[in-house]
């Protein structure tokens, strides 16, 4: 009985770091948790008594248990991007704000790239660039050289980090403030600044998934489209800036799958046109690349 408790208390302590390799693998707290969870069940079975490194051992197990879900979601093809666009707290098994507090600390946007990476280059990127584990052990657990482990984590990297011409920083710079602004104000429900970033002839054009109707949504004028953007909280809690095709836009992922995104059109340092995309077909076109 000591032993047993001694053993839960040597896996509580690794318990965090464990949640966190998981969550990044597969964006989701809730099967994050499963992972977890399972390879508590596995320590408890095998016992510690063989096990050289418990955290080292703990990290494989959870890996491993990572990677065949993700494989899974491919396999069953078990596309996250549906008809309509919940809010978050539709999200099955999901509470919301331990979803955002997740979301928060490591990026929406860098959870949508991530998943767009194959199975094996996740794993890798996030084993070895946000959690140093060797290409060696990476190697043993994608089942493939460290070498080849190296080339996954290497295009990973490639895919996350992006490109932006140097001739553009300053492009970018004033997208990006304006786009900021235009999130805080939503966020905050703050009609004034809202309407300061927005062209007085903005249009706003919704594809029938992202609006209220089954038919695509057009408004035009800065107070109406202040008016639906200071509305949509909810939704803002879960979204983050990000290259959207090379411009800076907007996308929401709660529970780190791409839902919606929100590109601009700038002129003269204010937002003169916002597409809301949510039809799954064009999201899979969708570039999104880390600011």
């Amino acid at each position: 009985m000591q032993q047993d408790a001694a053993l839960a208390g040597l896996f509580e302590e690794q318990r965090p770091r464990l949640r966190s390799v998981a969550y990044r693998m597969l964006g989701s707290a809730a099967e994050a948790d499963d992972a977890v969870q399972e390879a508590w069940l596995r320590l408890a079975r095998t016992g510690a008594g063989d096990i050289d490194s418990l955290p080292a051992w703990l990290t494989t197990v959870v890996a491993r248990l990572c990677l065949n879900m993700l494989r899974a979601r491919v396999t069953r093809r078990e596309d996250p991007l549906d008809d309509t666009v919940p809010e978050p707290a539709d999200e099955a098994g999901a509470d919301p704000e331990q979803e955002a507090l997740l979301a928060e600390s490591v990026g929406l946007a860098m959870l949508v790239v991530l998943d767009t990476l194959a199975p094996a280059e996740r794993v890798a990127f996030v084993l070895h660039d946000m959690f140093a584990v060797p290409f060696d052990e990476i190697g043993q657990m994608t089942e493939r050289t460290p070498e080849a482990a190296r080339q996954l984590a290497s295009r990973a990297r490639r895919r996350v980090r992006g490109a932006a011409p140097a001739a553009r920083d300053a492009e970018l710079a004033e997208q990006r403030r304006l786009v900021e602004a235009f999130l805080a104000a939503s966020r905050g429900g703050d009609f004034e600044a809202l309407v300061a970033v927005l062209d007085p002839e903005v249009v706003l054009h919704a594809d029938r998934t992202a609006g209220p109707t089954p038919e695509p949504v057009d408004v035009r004028g800065r107070q109406r489209v202040a008016r639906g953007a200071s509305a949509a909280a909810a939704r803002v809690a879960f979204t983050e800036p990000a290259l959207v095709d090379g411009s800076v836009g907007l996308v929401m992922a709660p529970a780190g799958r791409l839902r919606l995104v929100l590109t601009f059109a700038f002129t003269g340092g204010v937002i003169t046109a916002i597409d809301v995309v949510a039809d799954p077909e064009r999201l899979r076109e969708v570039r999104i690349e880390l600011l």
